[in-house]
């Protein structure tokens, strides 16, 4: 089929339009692209054939200099890429300029400056509470609904979807055992989530406001925060995560910008405690992001975490991060946390779907309970779009190989 003759129906027409990074077998040279359906659009080229004063920006090898530009340029260029898709004057000339997805080699869009987790979900914090402080009479921590808690990762070990992650090894104790072992992870588990891709810098010292999130923030993208549970259970005390969570974080490789999911907009649950005045969002626009996920495992899926429940929203994360006078950097990241819903079937981790092993997933290819040698690990998700379609987000998927 065309490129331009998308079906209808599909999650990625031109109401979406997200960006990528990708290389062809005649080339390694690496090019941003923006995907129409199942072609992708190599949007430095169709720059410079069109004339367009934005090629500087589109023929690079990486989404940063678009990037750090800022809401204005992002609306601009979406708007030219939006024509030049949909008008059919520019066909003769872009259609050589198209390359099939399945023909095309998919790279990081962008270059990672700093990495931070968040833990934003209050059906997954109060499933690990209770989970690791059965006899606690509340599973929360009390900081938990006054802030959004995070941690800083490891920017470097930050990779694309479809990248192995290598098991990886560590100090581990079971509470029963004498004294900590080293070896490989026998707990390695899945944090389905969503990232959030920083473009607008921003000066030190200075706190980003909660109606500036969209200044700040380019789009979005799936993220699967591989966790090494058993390393993180040794470790983690005092100072939180470190080598259980820091071998390999996996993006999508299409990062969705806002303006496509203008539709998706809604507001967060209700608050049940009050909040301090830079996290108060009560007087806001929604904050709030309606994205359908999909945990599969080897192809079946296993999950449906709904991203509407999550406690804390990507806006009140970015003033949190930024409160203390922290900078931002262009290729910031910054991932929302487990997504898990109130139900059985909406949980965005092992550790929760077999309540730490008690309760084995029943799968073709046998009982699970954590993440084995082979196992391929797939997210997928949709939002609410225009006149009722749908904006897919790309992929992320991983396969676990042994160490």
């Amino acid at each position: 089929m065309p490129p331009f003759e998308v079906p209808e129906g599909d999650p990625f027409g031109s109401h979406n339009l997200p960006y990528g990074v990708f290389s062809t077998p005649e080339s390694t040279e690496r090019r941003v692209g923006v995907r129409l359906g199942d072609h992708v659009l190599d949007a430095g080229a169709a720059a410079l054939a069109l004339g367009s004063p934005y090629a500087s920006l589109l023929a690079r090898p990486t989404l940063n200099p678009l990037l750090a530009t800022g809401r204005t340029t992002w609306s601009d260029v979406r708007r030219a890429l939006t024509a030049w898709v949909t008008v059919p004057a520019h066909r003769e000339v872009l259609e050589p300029l198209f390359h099939p997805l399945s023909s095309v080699t998919l790279h990081l869009p962008f270059e990672v400056a700093d990495y931070v987790d968040f833990y934003a979900s209050e059906n997954h914090a109060r499933n690990a509470g209770r989970i690791f402080r059965p006899d606690a009479p509340e599973p929360l921590t009390p900081n938990w609904k006054h802030l959004p808690i995070g941690y800083h990762g490891r920017a470097g070990t930050v990779v694309v979807s479809g990248t192995d992650v290598v098991r990886p090894s560590g100090q581990r104790k079971a509470p029963s055992d004498p004294a900590p072992v080293f070896g490989p992870s026998v707990r390695l588990d899945i944090e389905a989530e969503v990232g959030f891709v920083v473009g607008t810098p921003s000066e030190q010292g200075k706190p980003v406001v909660l109606g500036d999130f969209r200044e700040h923030v380019f789009g979005l993208c799936l993220l699967n925060d591989w966790s090494a549970r058993d390393l993180q259970a040794w470790e983690y005390v005092p100072l939180g995560p470190f080598l259980g969570k820091s071998f390999a974080t996996s993006v999508a490789a299409w990062i969705t910008p806002l303006e496509a999911l203008e539709d998706a907009r809604i507001d967060p649950p209700r608050r049940t405690h009050p909040l301090l005045p830079y996290l108060d969002d009560s007087m806001e626009e929604p904050a709030g992001y309606d994205l359908r996920m999909s945990v599969a495992i080897n192809g079946q899926v296993v999950s449906e975490p709904p991203f509407s429940t999550m406690y804390w929203t990507a806006a009140q994360q970015l003033a949190h991060l930024t409160v203390n006078g922290a900078s931002l950097r262009t290729g910031d990241l910054y991932g929302s946390g487990t997504v898990s819903g109130a139900e059985p079937g909406q949980l965005g981790s092992l550790l929760e779907l077999t309540w730490n092993g008690r309760d084995p997933l029943e799968l073709l290819e046998g009982k699970r309970t954590y993440l084995e040698d082979g196992d391929v690990v797939t997210l997928s998700a949709w939002a609410p779009g225009p006149g009722g379609a749908r904006v897919g987000l790309g992929e992320v998927g991983g396969r676990i190989v042994a160490g």
